[in-house]
This record gives C-alpha cells, sequence and structure tokens, in this order.
C-alpha cells in the first residue's frame, strides 16, 4: 500500500500542518507491533525530547498521536513503534518504503531524566508502552555513570508479545541494567517468569529514599505500579507517568484529551504523580 504524495503539504512551521516524512523501512516487532523509521523529505531531522509525541498523519486516512521511540541524541530516522489497531494505523504499518506521510510536533512534555542523576533509576512498563520509555532509557544509559542502579521492570501479555526483546538483553548485558520480566499468560513448559509486572515493584532491588520511577503502560496498571512504589517509599513527586488520551490537535485547542483541568498533549503527556494521584482515583475521569 503506497500513498499518494499528490496531496502532499508544503514545509511549515504551522504545528497544525504536517511536515513531510518518507518513510525508509518497517519492522514488524510483534504479531501487531510495528516500528516506523522516517526521513524528512526537506529540511533537517526533527529535534525532539525523550518522552514527546508526534501526530502521524497518513494521507487519505487520518491521523494519530504517538509516542517517538527513537533516540534523541540521534533524530534521524526518526522513529516510532506503532500498534496496528485501527485504520490509520493500518495504513502506516502497510505502507511501503518510499511513501510519504505527514509529521506535526513534536508535542508534549519530556521525561526529564536528568532530575534522576545521582539516584537509583527505575523503569517500570508493560507492552508497548517500552517506546515511549525507550528514550529515556537510551539517554539514561548515554550516561551511564550518573546514575545509580537501573531496573527495567517490563511486562507483557505473553511471550510472543514482549517488545524489543534483543534489545532489552543488550541493555541488561552491556549497562549494568537489572532486568526483571513477566508475562500475565504463557504457554505449558515456559521458564520465565509469570504475573504482573507490577508483583515485580514490591521485591525490586533498590533503594526507595534515593530512586527515581518512571512508568509507561495502561492507565490501570501505572496507577497500581505508582501505589506499589509509594508503598516501597518512593515520594509521589518523583515518580512519572505518561497518559494516553484521545490528543486529536496536539496544541491544546480542541479539548479531546482534557483531564479535568488538564490538557494532557500540552500538560503532558508526561506527568507527576504527585499531580496525577488525584485525578486517577476518580473513576472514568
Amino acid at each position: 500500500m503506497t500513498a499518494s504524495v499528490a496531496s502532499s503539504p508544503a514545509p511549515t512551521t504551522d504545528p497544525m500542518v504536517p511536515r513531510r516524512y518518507v518513510i525508509t523501512h518497517v519492522r514488524q516487532d510483534t504479531r501487531d507491533t510495528f516500528t516506523l523509521l522516517l526521513d524528512p523529505v526537506d529540511g533537517p531531522p526533527l529535534e525532539f525530547r525523550a518522552g514527546q509525541f508526534t501526530m502521524l498523519h497518513a494521507f487519505g486516512v487520518g491521523e494519530v498521536p504517538i509516542s517517538i521511540s527513537g533516540d534523541p541524541r540521534s533524530p534521524a530516522p526518526l522513529e516510532h513503534t506503532i500498534r496496528n489497531v485501527g485504520a490509520v494505523t493500518r495504513a502506516l504499518v502497510e505502507a511501503a518504503p518510499g511513501t510519504e506521510v505527514g509529521v506535526r510536533g513534536p508535542f508534549g512534555t519530556s521525561w526529564d531524566v536528568d532530575d534522576a542523576e545521582g539516584r537509583d533509576v527505575v523503569f517500570v512498563t508493560g507492552g508497548i508502552g517500552l517506546a515511549p520509555l525507550r528514550p529515556a532509557i537510551l539517554d539514561v544509559l548515554a550516561h551511564r555513570e550518573r546514575y545509580g542502579k537501573v531496573l527495567l521492570l517490563y511486562g507483557s501479555r505473553t511471550p510472543d508479545d514482549i517488545l524489543y526483546g534483543h534489545e532489552m538483553h543488550r541493555w541488561a548485558d552491556l549497562n549494568d541494567v537489572n532486568l526483571q520480566m513477566t508475562v500475565d499468560n504463557a504457554p505449558y513448559g515456559y521458564k520465565g517468569r509469570v504475573g504482573f509486572v507490577t508483583e515485580l515493584v514490591t521485591r525490586a532491588g533498590f533503594d526507595p529514599r534515593n530512586a527515581f520511577a518512571f512508568v509507561c503502560g495502561p492507565e490501570v496498571m501505572m496507577r497500581s505500579a505508582a501505589t506499589s512504589l509509594v508503598s516501597r517509599g518512593i515520594p509521589k513527586d518523583r515518580i512519572r507517568l505518561s497518559m494516553e488520551r484521545s490528543m486529536k490537535c496536539g496544541v491544546g485547542l480542541c479539548g479531546h484529551c482534557q483531564l479535568r483541568e488538564l490538557f494532557i498533549c500540552v500538560d503532558g503527556p508526561v506527568l507527576g504523580y504527585d499531580r496525577l494521584e488525584p485525578l486517577m482515583a476518580v473513576r472514568q475521569l
């Protein structure tokens, strides 16, 4: 499937108009998850901070908010890891190399991992939630000597749904990362750990008095993980979460991503648990 380039927009600095990018490679990571590598058609690569997202536009189909999964130190090619769950994501992951797409952004707040320097760092994530955390992990590993223990607690639905499996093991082997993985369900004979990722928090080896945590995944998982981290003794203002809401404009105009007084596209997606806890406690807010 190759998108038409005739309707591609011209370069612009208007945040509401997508900039032209071309797909150079599509890699299948799991059964329904793919990573797209994008290069700009004109102009410099898109600079971004770990945790930010873009609005990816499949011409003639629509656009979706997707967190950037690449290394902030190497903005080209631009990387997005996408789950194939709808018309726009299907058009993007099925696009052939050479297809033009639109990119708006980057938008939103970042993980600001520099705030954790000198401390133990705990990454807690589930499923495709690892993709928005990957830039933060790469940032920490690029300056590994500035941090204490680094733990990556990762969970997936099944062994086949594990994202970036080989890369996670490479992080553990080469960068002194304490990697702990679990799956919700596994076939008979599976040798790994089975259970929820939040269960890993209760026995993970870090100093809660001097730790900083970054959490990304389904909202119910993040709420449970944050509660466990607080129970371990990490202050709420040293726990950051990346929220997922229905972002449509990216600049706080449309209101689709409103979470009470917050607009996730501009106030988030990365927010401190001290700010989010009262909001996440309200059912269906």
